[in-house]
């Protein structure tokens, strides 16, 4: 069954509920490299404002999303790496989609041209959604770090903007 969540922007109010579905993307080992999520404070500096969002319903955050800058070089400021996390009890009930068709909109109305992101290959429903939602996949990385001891290969997708020139 669909979940139709409220699509808003993250307050520091959100830390607490943001970091803690972080922590259970992190905790089954299929989302990313961390092992810990981060403070509150170092997850804010790494975050752009203005395109984080969090899903919301019946006063519960749901899931995440966010971007950080790729580089600080001036050629690369339309370039940006995102991040969704969505609470597993919430999964596979349109949650991630609406957090990324709002981050699409918000990175596109402030003019960046590419969002790109690393998915572990064995994240079939992220690589999935990606691909239904205009992501390409660039490439894998073979053996490009260690997670828990065991070497793990990432995908490389990218979604370039069809409105930004």
């Amino acid at each position: 069954m669909q979940i139709r969540p409220t699509i808003r922007p993250m307050r520091p109010e959100d830390a607490t509920a943001v970091l803690a579905v972080y922590a259970l993307g992190i905790a089954e080992g299929e989302a990313t490299f961390e092992t810990e999520p981060p403070s509150w404070a170092e997850f804010d500096a790494a975050k752009l404002p203005g395109h984080r969002f969090v899903a919301v319903a019946d006063g519960r955050v749901l899931g995440w999303t966010a971007v950080s800058r790729v580089s600080a070089r001036a050629a690369y400021a339309g370039v940006v790496e995102h991040s969704v996390y969505v609470h597993p009890d919430a999964r596979g009930r349109g949650v991630a989609r609406a957090l990324l068709e709002r981050l699409i909109a918000s990175t596109e109305a402030a003019g960046i041209w590419t969002i790109q992101s690393g998915v572990f290959p064995e994240n079939a429903a992220s690589l999935a959604l990606h691909r239904r939602l205009g992501f390409r996949e660039i490439g894998v990385r073979e053996r490009v770090g260690r997670l828990r001891g065991v070497w793990r290969d990432v995908v490389l997708i990218e979604r370039r903007s069809p409105v930004v020139d």
